[in-house]
């Protein structure tokens, strides 16, 4: 019997995996601050990912660690710090210490977020060029996966992840959707293939107005993207119009996460920092 950890489990993407990553013979455990009811096959530990000490604890029996616990969004940097950067911190170095041998970080296209059009597909270990506190912090938990798979020879694969929602939001989501589907086709890939090492990956449906991001270091785990979010196409353009291509959203892979609106002077603050799991407070995805 396998015992998977997912971290802010509770979240949404949490909320996705948890049915597409059901097996027989696994057992799904969920940890969060936010209290959950356990399905079939699964076990709730409610707890901050920030509490290394209840981390660790969580991790004991676990043969991989998928770490989502995170403000899911761009956020005043003390708050990016606790929950995001020592967030990783702590899920990296629990995992070490409870002996659990692989781990899935949750990365994001924000990590490389101002990369220009002129640079798409963006590669698969593309140097970083986050474009918020949020995008740093995904880069950080990027480099805390390498130092840990190169101290440690634990196995790390980061996953910089696209828009994962049910449908694409708007027009630019169409070439930048993540299906609940092939988001769990992902990670069971991530989850399955031996030894992969160091990874760094995206996280993105094969969408006919795609070419955003690389597809092939995904697919050399043993990914293959199935779902598309042309489907949507026809009442997304209804809704939101056709993006044009003067459109400063669509300069930067980042979108409107580039844009001046989250300056850090325009960022709400929030004394004391934050140890959620899930957002306090979230952009524009």
């Amino acid at each position: 019997m396998s015992t998977i950890l997912i971290t802010g489990a509770a979240g949404q993407i949490g909320g996705m995996l948890r049915p597409r990553l059901a097996r027989p013979g696994r057992v799904l455990r969920l940890f969060d601050v936010a209290e959950m009811t356990a399905g079939p096959a699964e076990e709730v530990i409610q707890g901050s990912v920030t509490d290394l000490a209840a981390t660790t604890q969580a991790c004991v029996g676990a043969s991989a660690l998928i770490h989502l616990a995170a403000i899911s969004g761009e956020a005043p940097w003390d708050q990016i710090a606790a929950a995001n950067i020592h967030g990783s911190y702590v899920a990296f170095e629990a995992a070490r210490r409870a002996g659990v041998s692989r781990v899935i970080f949750a990365s994001s296209n924000h990590a490389v977020g101002f990369t220009p059009r002129s640079r798409f597909p963006v590669a698969d270990y593309a140097f970083p060029a986050p474009d918020t506190y949020y995008g740093v912090s995904k880069v950080t938990g990027e480099a805390l996966a390498a130092l840990y798979h190169h101290r440690y020879r634990m196995d790390t694969i980061c996953i910089r992840i696209l828009t994962c929602a049910e449908r694409p939001p708007n027009a630019r989501a169409l070439s930048t959707w993540l299906s609940p589907d092939d988001a769990g086709r992902l990670f069971e890939a991530c989850l399955s293939v031996g030894r992969p090492g160091f990874r760094v990956i995206y996280g993105v449906s094969r969408n006919t107005r795609g070419g955003w991001a690389s597809h092939e270091e995904a697919e050399s785990l043993g990914f293959k993207a199935r779902d598309d979010a042309e489907e949507f196409a026809a009442e997304v353009i209804a809704e939101h119009g056709e993006p044009s291509p003067d459109d400063p959203e669509l300069e930067f892979l980042g979108g409107e996460f580039c844009l001046p609106d989250l300056d850090a002077e325009h960022l709400p603050y929030r004394a004391g920092g934050a140890s959620a799991d899930t957002a306090v407070w979230q952009a524009p995805p």
